[in-house]
């Protein structure tokens, strides 16, 4: 099961209670930290996650409030004893940024720690449960967007097919994994007789900050869950494209581009402290939508 809980929701200034971005996605017993603005660790501690299992973090760009509060955060991991190896995906100039403030303080990661520049679209990371792509989005400097996507399931016994066929138990493997079943008396019966298909794979798309561009639609069609980022209302559009952000019509309209299932919008302006305008402006061109709240936990699927 994946699942999203928000750790912030602001743009650049924290303000209103609100902070800069910073989500984590759930797989199982495993987190994935996806950018990590300024207030990350206090509000992983205001809302019990627990960073130990954090293995893989994915930073989308270097504007401050997505990544400036990274270096407290690895810190804490030395401070703490981590000796779990860490995964960081993230823009190039990065990695010297990192080694530079580890010089400055004469100190060092005590577990592995494994850099992988983004660059080109595609898969990132992958094992038998998840995929995680990139994709590149249209801001003021390199900016990624991230998918989140299971991983097709085994498909599921028919068990009084199987039984009725005389499958042997030990054959169940193989019947998951799609093969046909040959009874003893050399009958051929296909694997679709004998089992159901396994769960739909569920999607999840954190578009980063980005100026309004159709294409994205096209990079997370189909997703059960898009997070898209809404600086503005749409009467501030020509602010918006002069600073390479989205409104939250723009926003909507993507989701509606991609077949999304539902639309999260996020990275609100400080200009705004009430901000149920941006639901119902969204809601004008993609009904399926929500405001992304801090410390909600919002389920894939």
């Amino acid at each position: 099961m994946l699942a999203v809980t928000i750790l912030g929701n602001n743009s650049a200034l924290p303000m209103h209670e609100r902070h800069p971005t910073a989500q984590v996605v759930t797989d199982g017993e495993r987190l994935f930290l996806v950018d990590c603005g300024e207030g990350t660790q206090i509000q992983m501690i205001r809302y019990k996650i627990r960073r130990s299992r954090i293995g893989h973090i994915f930073i989308s760009h270097l504007h401050g409030d997505h990544y400036y509060g990274l270096i407290g955060l690895l810190n804490s991991f030395n401070l703490t004893g981590r000796t779990e190896a860490l995964h960081l995906y993230a823009p190039p100039p990065l990695q010297a940024i990192l080694q530079l403030q580890m010089d400055a303080a004469q100190s060092d990661f005590g577990y592995p720690l494994t850099f992988h520049p983004l660059g080109d679209d595609g898969p990132l990371f992958q094992d038998a449960r998840l995929t995680v792509s990139a994709f590149r989005v249209r801001h003021g400097i390199p900016c990624w967007g991230f998918l989140f996507r299971e991983n097709p399931r085994p498909r599921r016994i028919d068990i009084d097919a199987a039984a009725a066929a005389g499958v042997p138990a030990e054959f169940f493997p193989r019947l998951k994994a799609g093969e046909d079943f040959t009874d003893p008396a050399g009958q051929r019966i296909p694997n679709t007789a004998l089992t159901r298909p396994g769960p739909r794979p569920m999607s999840y798309a954190y578009c980063a900050d980005t100026l309004y561009h159709e294409p994205i639609a096209d990079r997370v069609r189909g997703a059960d869950l898009v997070y898209h980022e809404a600086t503005y209302l749409d009467d501030q559009q020509e602010k918006a494209a002069a600073r390479h952000h989205s409104t939250a019509l723009q926003a909507a309209r993507i989701a509606r581009l991609a077949g999304a299932g539902r639309l999260i919008l996020g990275h609100f302006s400080s200009r705004y402290e009430n901000l149920e305008g941006f639901r119902e402006e969204a809601r004008t061109e993609f009904n399926n939508v929500e405001v992304c709240r801090e410390g909600a936990t919002y389920l894939v699927g």
